[in-house]
């Protein structure tokens, strides 16, 4: 129902729920997504409220979490963006017919996560080490993170 988060010279305090809460500094604070929490930068008790005002939030953090209640999530784009495969990946990939199969079967996100690898090396050695991993990985049908995957 709320998270604390402790640093060398202050702490934040933030609601789950804020957005949802009467309180209007707590709903602002939610919908500007402040990185100090909900409660501001607190660097000693004093920036904190009441202790009658905090039992107050949390009584009414938890009841909304009795009541089920859920923040409204913004809804995922349905619109996906255009991968592009880099050239030098492709040329390596169409060397070897397993590899190629494999990728073009992948799922939208798999592409991705393999497009991004490669294209995030700072190096041109690197980045060819990448590819040739990433070839043989997609011959044998690995995603990009397999070695991750539940058994």
């Amino acid at each position: 129902m709320c998270s604390m988060a402790s640093f060398k010279q202050h702490c934040a305090f933030g609601f789950w729920k804020a957005s949802l809460m009467k309180d209007k500094t707590l709903t602002e604070n939610a919908r500007s997504e402040s990185s100090m929490g909900h409660l501001g930068r607190i660097t000693s008790l004093r920036d904190l409220p009441s202790d009658k005002k905090m039992i107050s939030y949390i009584k009414e953090a938890a009841s909304l979490n009795d009541a089920g209640v859920k923040v409204k999530k913004a809804p995922l784009s349905a619109v996906k963006k255009n991968l592009k495969a880099p050239k030098d990946l492709m040329s390596a990939l169409k060397r070897n017919a397993h590899a190629i199969t494999t990728f073009e079967q992948f799922s939208y996100s798999n592409k991705k996560e393999y497009i991004q690898w490669i294209t995030e090396a700072k190096t041109a050695r690197t980045r060819e080490n990448r590819i040739a991993t990433a070839v043989e990985w997609m011959a044998e049908g690995k995603v990009r993170n397999w070695k991750y995957l539940k058994k």
